[in-house]
């Protein structure tokens, strides 16, 4: 089984042992990335969230080459920081072209990127919509297809999607929460959809991953967040679940109480995508192994056309 984590945010500090700027345990990437390998994951697209997290993301591609890939971009909760840049905006977006151009091997999408309305304490609208705009020049000067984000944006995103459809290759819309109307209108745009924990919550949410063909999916975790957790609709189709190969998830145990072989509560990591894999296979009634293969297809077509994983 090969299986590609199209967005683990792995710059994120708790992933090196630390938690609200607190040291609570040992440095245990390493050990994270070696469950990840053990539950069939070949390659991680690390998510750059702004300029400082893109450049993190191509530091841990080069330190851990072959596994993990590297996005390039600006969230949309974090645009507000674009016109606080010393040299100004302009200078934000040439200087994460600059981190792209330099970086070809491992930075595999712009993005992330898109919209999200749900948190405009972070960044108004205005501000999204104009910093999500210009991210279409980087895709179209680079080519590189696009790692997408939309969060309850009342059709904006669809629509500066549409008006700029011409300028990148292809993309996926990452964590989808939507609609079957929303899916429907991504799909139309040749976009692909991925699929986490956030994504199975509720039973609307299971009957719209049902919904969504497995030629247009793609599969994440979102960690360190968006696990499969027991109060969620898709958790009843975990514990109805054979898991192929006969992988099961590691012990879980309290930061306080961190070992080595051990996944920490609250803290979501790449090996669980297995979990993932399970509910959306029980979902389109195919096995783990020929949904996985699929997945693989999938996400190689779009960021990792001419990258051999092994």
């Amino acid at each position: 089984m090969k299986l590609i984590d199209i967005g683990a945010n792995l710059t994120d500090p708790v992933f090196r042992g630390k938690y609200r700027g607190k040291q609570a345990h040992p440095d245990d990437l390493v050990h994270i990335l070696a469950r990840a390998r053990a539950s069939g994951i070949v390659g991680m697209m690390v998510t750059g969230g702004n300029l400082k997290e893109s450049a993190e993301a191509i530091r841990l591609s080069r330190e851990y080459p072959g596994q993990l890939f590297a996005t390039v971009g600006c969230h949309p909760t974090r645009t507000s920081e674009v016109d606080r840049h010393s040299n100004g905006a302009t200078a934000y977006f040439t200087e994460l072209r600059q981190l792209i151009d330099a970086n070809r091997d491992v930075v595999v999408a712009v993005g992330e990127c898109g919209l999200d309305y749900d948190r405009l304490h972070f960044s108004g609208k205005d501000v999204q919509n104009k910093y999500f705009e210009r991210q279409f020049e980087l895709a179209e000067a680079t080519g590189l297809p696009m790692f997408l984000h939309d969060r309850n944006t009342g059709g904006d995103f669809v629509r500066i999607v549409r008006e700029n459809r011409s300028r990148f290759s292809n993309g996926v819309v990452h964590s989808f929460t939507g609609t079957v109307e929303e899916a429907r209108a991504l799909l139309d745009l040749g976009l692909y959809i991925g699929i986490n924990g956030c994504s199975l919550k509720t039973e609307e949410n299971l009957a719209v991953v049902k919904s969504i063909p497995v030629d247009r999916l793609m599969i994440e975790t979102d960690c360190p967040y968006c696990d499969v957790r027991r109060t969620h609709a898709g958790h009843k189709l975990l514990e109805q679940a054979s898991m192929a190969g006969g992988w099961t998830a590691p012990d879980s145990k309290k930061k306080e109480r961190w070992a080595s072989d051990s996944t920490v509560k609250g803290r979501n990591e790449p090996c669980m995508i297995r979990q993932v894999l399970a509910v959306m296979a029980q979902l389109h009634s195919i096995s783990e192994e020929d949904l996985a293969e699929r997945l693989f297809e999938n996400t190689k077509a779009v960021f990792f056309k001419d990258i051999e994983l092994q």
